[in-house]
């Protein structure tokens, strides 16, 4: 009731010198930490047909657009990140059945042995439960040979709301709430650490949002095993529920989320705040 309360009617203004508060025990508060970061796309072939998804295309649908890199063209994409200065490369991709299982600790020990300077901060939740199906491995398996080839941390992606109505409505072929946090508690057994994510600003409740953060803080609680909370915003432009959703999530709701999820989310050290999702006035 306090977080949903926080969501819908607590005074911006107050909550946000409340967050800084807060922010201001966990860590320095002279300090702010970043990294250079960027978000290159190994396929964008895709069987799982979300509905907030302006970005895949649909395997065997001979779009001009689609595309499928192999290790050498993922190095590529290493490659500008290095001479961009990179600090970090979140790589992800479509769910493509057809690529083979050995693709994906081939491309994170190249990373690690040609870009050891670089983090590879690879592979969505989705993207863990599609290598279990191609190579017959468990979740736990396939995270543990990941690690063997060199990686370290695993993004939050393909969270979206952890709410089994929310995600029946917009990505039923993902799972419940489960399918996703299954691999972020084996990913931490496993010694990785990992980033909790949201996207909002859809089909969600105020109610809902609460209960996506609750998941997350229990897993929290359990583990230890997240650097940071990151949510973001639902862009409508060119996705099939683009016209079902009239309300544009903006910058002062961006703002509340990111208070609120400070103020609840005690087991946090860091909340991350983006200009890449939310445009550069807001991330400043």
């Amino acid at each position: 009731a306090e977080g949903v309360h926080l969501l819908s009617d607590a005074p911006l203004l107050a909550m946000g010198a409340l967050a800084h508060e807060v922010r201001a025990r966990k860590t320095d508060p002279r300090i702010v930490t970043y990294v250079i970061d960027t978000n290159p796309n190994y396929t964008n072939l895709c069987t799982v047909d979300c509905h907030f998804c302006a970005f895949y295309r649909k395997p065997g649908a001979n779009a001009s657009d689609a595309y499928t890199h192999d290790v050498e063209g993922v190095m590529r994409m290493m490659a500008n990140a290095d001479r961009l200065g990179a600090t970090t490369v979140l790589l992800q991709g479509g769910l493509n059945p057809e690529i083979p299982w050995d693709f994906y600790p081939t491309i994170v020990r190249e990373a690690r042995r040609r870009y050891p300077h670089i983090t590879p901060h690879f592979f969505s939740a989705p993207e863990i439960h599609q290598m279990v199906e191609v190579s017959g491995l468990s979740i736990r398996g396939v995270l543990e040979a990941l690690y063997e080839a060199g990686q370290r941390t695993l993004p939050g992606g393909g969270a979206e709301i952890l709410a089994t109505r929310v995600r029946k409505r917009i990505s039923i072929k993902k799972g419940g709430p489960e399918a996703w946090l299954d691999v972020h508690r084996e990913a931490h057994r496993a010694g990785m650490r990992s980033t909790a994510t949201m996207m909002y600003g859809h089909v969600e409740t105020d109610a809902e949002l609460v209960e996506h953060l609750d998941y997350i803080r229990a897993l929290q609680d359990e583990t230890r095993g997240f650097t940071a909370f990151v949510p973001w915003s639902y862009k409508r432009g060119n996705t099939p529920m683009e016209s079902k959703v009239k309300h544009v999530a903006g910058a002062s709701r961006y703002l509340r989320v990111l208070a609120a999820s400070r103020l609840y989310l005690d087991n946090f050290d860091h909340v991350q705040a983006s200009w890449f999702s939310e445009g550069k006035k807001t991330g400043q």
